[in-house]
């Protein structure tokens, strides 16, 4: 009778393990590696449709990566926009045709010594959702050999990224619902809920090498932030859907929305089986501790300083402007250079300088996200 064996070491087990995707890739990388030695980048990059922006997200690579922190539009990227358009992935066995691109991307990977390149398309449910690249630094290696083992590691890339986004859009999608149901008690709209995560996003980027950020974490920051206030779902109508000032009595229940976020996101989370979701601590921290201030005056525990976390930190600047320059019932939009004056009288003391600066500082990209997301009639 045949033996039966059960210690054989699973080559690709650490894909079952509870680790950060980054980790995952680099893993994924080294058996890459061993079966095509000549890749020595593997990135994965996702698509927002609402802006047609590709984001990079995460990467392994044989030193420094070429592209971190960056973004560009899919529409200025014929060859990458055909990839989507067919559905089918592109071989580049000699990048230097790409050496006149006026692509800025293009530019730094030919920089950093890269000769090919593959590129797969990523689909969720149908839906196009970014890319998948080798890269290697090697002219003409890719074979039809090297292409279909490609194939196999790079659709086991799409699912497993796709399989820890899912995680994560299933949590929000769950609690977006029920901040709709009760859309009627509230006046954060859905645009306000774009534009602040977006204005987090470009917070994060600007502050990304002085707080060793990774893409990683600003994608998750741009993910988590709109669902900062979802504590407001459990005070009274009373309350938050007065116009009038609240009373001393009041404001101290409306500030129990932070600590009832944290409430509702942990039973979100053991509803859904995910206490090993990725950054599910930068969740928790956005939803309880984004009125912080940093002189102590903040609730609901009064941190100071470097003791409120960077992500709460982050999306407090973002909402506040926001908040600022939108239309409410009880107000008139603000300007952005009156709501920058605020946030600049606050600084230092209540807001984070480093993240008000950063907003500051990239005026232009607040526009634009403006002009994309601007209030209906109704505001």
């Amino acid at each position: 009778m045949q033996e039966v064996i059960y210690h054989r070491n699973d080559s690709l087990g650490f894909l079952n393990e509870n680790k950060p995707l980054a980790d995952k890739l680099a893993a994924l990388h080294q058996a890459v590696a061993a079966r095509c030695p000549s890749i020595h980048r593997i990135a994965v990059a996702l698509y927002d449709d609402k802006t047609d922006l590709l984001k990079t997200f995460i990467y392994s690579s044989e030193g420094e990566s070429p592209l971190r922190h960056y973004q560009a539009p899919l529409e200025g990227s014929a060859t990458l926009r055909q990839i989507v358009e067919q559905g089918r992935p592109r071989v580049v066995n000699d990048l230097a045709i790409f050496a006149d691109s006026p692509h800025e991307h293009s530019r730094r990977i030919l920089a950093q010594g890269f000769g090919a390149s593959y590129t797969m398309p990523m689909y969720q449910s149908g839906n196009f959702c970014g890319f998948v690249f080798f890269n290697s630094c090697e002219r003409g290696v890719l074979t039809e050999a090297v292409l279909h083992e490609l194939d196999l590691f790079g659709h086991l890339l799409s699912l497993t990224v796709i399989h820890e986004l899912q995680k994560m859009q299933n949590l929000a999608d769950a609690i977006i619902t029920a901040r709709d149901i009760t859309r009627h008690r509230d006046n954060e709209t859905g645009s306000h809920l774009d534009r602040m995560s977006r204005y987090t996003r470009i917070i994060a980027v600007h502050l990304a090498d002085k707080y060793g950020l990774d893409d990683s974490f600003i994608e998750h920051i741009f993910m988590f932030s709109p669902l900062h206030d979802i504590g407001k779902i459990a005070i009274p109508d009373s309350i938050l859907l007065k116009e009038a000032k609240l009373s001393p009595e009041e404001f101290e229940v409306m500030k129990t929305h932070t600590r009832k976020g944290r409430e509702v996101i942990e039973t979100m989370l053991e509803n859904f089986r995910l206490h090993d979701l990725e950054h599910g601590h930068m969740l928790r921290n956005i939803a309880e501790l984004h009125h912080e201030a940093l002189d102590g005056s903040g609730y609901p525990y009064g941190l100071k300083a470097e003791d409120i976390p960077i992500e709460a930190r982050i999306v407090a600047v973002a909402d506040i402007f926001d908040a600022l320059t939108s239309r409410r019932p009880y107000k008139e939009a603000w300007s952005n250079a009156e709501a920058l004056e605020a946030l600049y009288c606050m600084s230092g003391h209540i807001l984070d300088s480093d993240c008000v600066n950063a907003l500051a500082n990239n005026l232009d990209q607040v526009e634009r996200i403006q002009a994309e997301f601007k209030e209906d009639a109704f505001g």
